[in-house]
């Protein structure tokens, strides 16, 4: 199988290996955790930067200083005052957030492999609704716990079913291409939300199917930018950034679990930096935008 398939359409050996360490070796699960973060969760982050702020896109931030600098401006400045003051509200909808991006995205892999209008229309509904299901499930297992173990159980065993009935639905409905990879990923990619115990591996487990996605499609897209001498950037400096990026905000996330309370408020620093990529990414991935189609969708199809 192809780099392309194990990275992008089906990346489901990602979650095994995440959780095949978290149930056979439970005592790794903070190294588990803080590398995770490092290698997939904060690279993916930090690759917004070097895909945002290059010349290929100076002239589209200038021609929208609204919506690409004082909006991000006053995320972080709303995010920061939310963490102070309202934190359980803020991280509510910093979930929110997360799992909303994160359905977008998954959505639009979707689209890349799939030119049957009906067939985007059935891929898009249903994964709307399983992820809004999750984050039901996320908010009354983690935020207003009301669900049991037993309730849980139940519930494991009608979302299996559920989503299995959805698949062979498709599968009668439309031809089995590499499109119907790509729509189970986004069907299951909160689905550990059901079973795992620890509300940060609701985030993480599932979604490393996302990260890996997101960092073979940008640097497809720096790659073809690069090719094109739209940009001058070299790959070492592209990598770089990314991985100076990730080791910063990693080790601040440790500080999260810090007994200072100085150093545990340092958190905020890449819980900020996410919200961006979440509010970037909707403009830097909006299609419908002739910049965004010329400058990344062409080198993504390519």
């Amino acid at each position: 199988m192809s780099l392309e398939f194990n990275l992008v359409k089906f990346p489901i050996i990602f979650p095994i290996i995440y959780g095949g360490i978290l149930f056979l070796l439970p005592s790794l699960e903070n190294y588990l955790i803080f590398f995770t973060i490092l290698l997939l969760a904060e690279t993916h982050f930090g690759a917004t930067w070097p895909f945002f702020l290059n010349s290929a896109n100076s002239k589209f931030i200038k021609e929208n200083r609204i919506s690409l600098i004082s909006f991000p401006l006053i995320i972080a400045t709303a995010s920061l005052i939310g963490f102070i003051f309202l934190k359980p509200t803020f991280l509510l909808i910093f979930f929110a957030a997360n799992m909303y991006h994160v359905t977008r995205q998954s959505f639009g892999v979707c689209k890349l492999y799939t030119k049957e209008i009906s067939q985007i229309k059935y891929q898009e509904n249903f994964i709307y609704i399983f992820n809004f299901i999750f984050f039901l499930i996320g908010f009354f297992r983690f935020y207003l716990p009301v669900i049991d173990s037993n309730l849980i159980f139940i519930l494991n065993i009608i979302i299996v079913i559920l989503i299995f009935g959805t698949l062979i639905i498709y599968s009668f409905r439309y031809t089995l291409t590499d499109s119907f990879y790509t729509f189970v990923t986004g069907l299951i990619i909160f689905y550990p939300i059901c079973f795992v115990s620890n509300p940060v591996h609701a985030i993480i487990m599932g979604v490393t199917m996302h990260y890996t996605q997101y960092l073979y499609l940008t640097h497809k897209v720096f790659k073809g930018r690069h090719q094109d001498q739209i940009i001058q950037t070299s790959k070492s400096s592209y990598i770089g950034v990314i991985l100076l990026y990730a080791a910063a905000m990693a080790l601040l996330s440790l500080l999260g679990k810090s007994s200072n309370e100085i150093l545990n408020f340092l958190i905020i620093i890449p819980i900020i930096g996410q919200m961006l990529h979440f509010y970037l990414d909707s403009q830097l991935w909006k299609f419908s935008k002739s910049h965004n189609r010329e400058n990344t969708l062409k080198f993504i199809k390519s």
